[in-house]
C-alpha cells in the first residue's frame, strides 16, 4: 500500500528530540513512535494529549547519565488499518523505532500487533479496548495496558443492571471494538439477571446522525440504551438520546466507555447521574493529582483520562526496563525489552504499583463512578464521585479463561 503523503510528512516531520545535546553523536538513541488519532473521533481521548503524557514520562524518567537519548515520532493512523500498518512498518524498517505506543481502535491496534511481532519491537498498546491477551493474536512484543472490554463491562453493565436497567437496546460502532464491547457487556449483563431486546450496528467512521437507531431503541421497549462505543461518537449519540427524549421517558443510557473529556463536552446538565468505569482519573489520590499538576498546563482545554495516563505509565515502566537491561539489547530485541518490563514490578503516579501478567496484561485497580450534579461540583473538571474500587486481581479476566493466548499456557 501507497503510504499518503499526509500520514508520511505527518510521522516523519513530528521529531522531538530529548536528552543532552553534548556528545549526542556517541550518545545511542531509543525512538518511541506515538501512532495515533490527530484529527478523527479519538482525538480528545488520545490525540495530543497522548504525545504529552508520553514526552512527560520521558522527563519523569530522566535520561541524563542513563547512558542514551530519546526521540519521540507521532503519527495520524486516520483510524485504518492499513495506514497504521505501513506507518508502523516504516517507523521500525526506515526511521528507527524501537517502541510504539497509543495507538487507538482495535482494528488498528490488532494490525500494528502482528507488525510489532514480525519485525520484533516493542508495543506498548495503551489504547485498544478488545482483549489482546485473550486472543490468538496474542504475543511476547506487546503488553496491553490502561483497560480493556472486559473491565469497563463487569463494571458498569453489572452496575447498571444492579440498579433496575435489565433490558438493554445497544448502538454499536461496527468494528472490532464497538463488536468486543457490546459482546462482553452482554456476557456480564445476562450474568447479572438482564437481557439485551436488540441492537442496531453503525458503520464506523464517519456515522454523525444517530437518529435512526435512537428510533429502533426507542421501540424496543428497553430501560437501558447501551452505547458500545467511545469519543465523539458517545458524545453525539448522548446529545441526540436526550434531543430524542430518551431519559426523559425513562429509558437510562449507559455508556459502556466513556472519558472525562466527554463528560466535559456534554456539560454536567446533560451528562449528571451517568455511571462510568475507569482505571485513572485526576482526583483519585495524592500521587494522580501530582501527575495532573504536572501535565496540567501542557494540555490546554483537556484533562488526562485513563488512556493518556497508560501513555505516560506504559512509556515509564519501558524506560525502566531499557536502563535496566541495556540500550542496545533492548533495541536489538523488543521480545526481550517486553519480557523485561514483565519482570519489572510497576509503580507510577498514574496507576500505583502494580505488575504484568505473562500473557501482557498489565494489572491494576478500576473504578466505578458517578458523575457529579452540578451544584456538587466544585469547579471546571470536578465531575466524578467514586462509588466503587476493583482490586487488580478481580478487575481484569483471569490468565488463560476463555481465550487462546500462547502466552497464558
Amino acid at each position: 500500500m501507497t503510504l499518503r503523503r499526509r500520514t508520511a510528512l505527518g510521522s516523519a516531520a513530528a521529531i522531538t528530540l530529548l536528552g543532552p545535546r553534548a556528545g549526542r553523536a556517541q550518545v545511542p538513541t531509543l525512538r518511541i513512535g506515538v501512532l495515533t488519532d490527530l484529527g478523527g473521533p479519538y482525538r480528545d481521548i488520545t490525540g495530543p494529549t497522548s504525545v504529552t503524557c508520553v514526552r512527560q514520562a520521558i522527563e519523569d524518567f530522566g535520561v541524563a547519565g542513563k547512558g542514551f537519548q530519546v526521540e519521540v515520532v507521532t503519527g495520524d493512523h486516520q483510524n485504518k488499518a492499513d495506514i497504521g500498518a505501513s506507518i508502523a512498518r516504516q517507523w521500525f524498517d526506515r526511521d528507527g523505532v524501537d517502541m510504539i505506543t497509543d495507538v487507538p481502535n482495535s482494528s488498528v491496534a490488532l494490525a500494528v500487533a502482528q507488525v510489532a511481532r514480525e519485525k520484533n519491537k516493542a508495543y506498548v498498546n495503551s489504547s485498544m479496548g478488545v482483549e489482546f491477551t485473550a486472543s490468538a493474536q496474542c504475543n511476547a512484543n506487546t503488553i496491553q495496558w490502561s483497560y480493556d472490554v472486559y473491565m469497563v463491562s463487569k463494571l458498569t453493565g453489572s452496575a447498571v443492571v444492579r440498579a433496575g436497567g435489565d433490558t438493554w437496546f445497544f448502538i454499536t460502532a461496527d468494528y472490532a471494538f464497538g463488536q468486543a464491547l457490546e459482546r462482553t457487556a452482554t456476557e456480564f449483563i445476562q450474568k447479572s439477571g438482564g437481557k439485551v431486546l436488540g441492537r442496531a450496528a453503525y458503520p464506523f467512521p464517519g456515522t454523525s446522525d444517530f437518529s435512526s437507531f435512537l428510533v429502533q431503541a426507542k421501540s424496543s421497549g428497553a430501560r437501558v440504551l447501551g452505547l458500545a462505543n467511545a469519543g465523539s461518537d458517545t458524545v453525539n449519540t448522548i446529545k441526540q438520546a436526550y434531543e430524542f427524549g430518551l431519559p426523559k421517558g425513562g429509558m437510562r443510557v449507559a455508556a459502556m466507555l466513556m472519558f472525562i473529556s466527554d463528560v466535559h463536552a456534554l456539560g454536567l446538565e446533560v451528562a449528571q447521574g451517568l455511571t462510568l468505569s475507569t482505571s485513572y482519573y485526576w482526583d483519585l489520590n495524592e500521587r494522580t493529582r501530582a501527575f495532573d499538576q504536572r501535565v496540567r498546563a501542557k494540555t490546554p482545554g483537556n484533562r488526562p483520562d485513563m488512556l493518556h495516563a497508560g501513555c505516560y505509565s506504559g512509556t515509564l515502566h519501558y524506560l525502566k526496563a531499557v536502563a535496566d537491561m541495556g540500550i542496545a539489547g533492548a533495541k536489538t530485541d523488543g521480545a526481550a525489552a517486553i519480557a523485561r518490563m514483565k519482570a519489572i514490578p510497576t509503580d507510577d503516579d498514574c496507576f500505583g504499583q502494580g505488575s504484568i501478567r505473562a500473557d501482557g496484561r498489565k494489572l491494576h485497580p478500576a473504578y466505578l463512578f458517578e458523575v457529579k450534579q452540578p451544584a456538587e461540583s466544585r469547579g471546571e473538571w470536578d465531575y466524578y464521585r467514586l462509588l466503587t474500587s476493583t482490586p487488580a486481581s478481580e478487575a481484569f479476566r483471569p490468565m488463560g479463561e476463555g481465550g487462546a493466548c500462547p502466552l497464558a499456557r
